[in-house]
């Protein structure tokens, strides 16, 4: 499975972490997040870019309160790594 994940602008912890730890992070936009094996928003906007009518088949993983350990967390588990 790929290890992509999509990240919200803004998110820079949670980039950093996920980063350091092996996975390669996209922008989060239509076109990367196709491929994304999850994705991750900071939940200000449960509706990024329309991203409910996205047929991604990949996990959202919704940041708010939460600090970059437990998100890298949840997508470890998310994608089965």
């Amino acid at each position: 499975m790929s290890k992509r994940i999509a990240v919200e602008e803004g998110l820079t912890q949670v980039r950093d972490m996920l980063q350091n730890n092996g996975y390669e992070v996209v922008r989060l936009d239509p076109s990367q997040m196709r491929e994304a094996a999850a994705i991750v928003i900071s939940g200000g906007d449960k509706n990024v870019m329309g991203i409910e009518t996205i047929q991604t088949g990949a996990p959202v993983i919704n940041a708010e309160g939460l600090t970059a350990e437990e998100v890298f967390s949840q997508v470890n588990r998310s994608v089965g790594a």
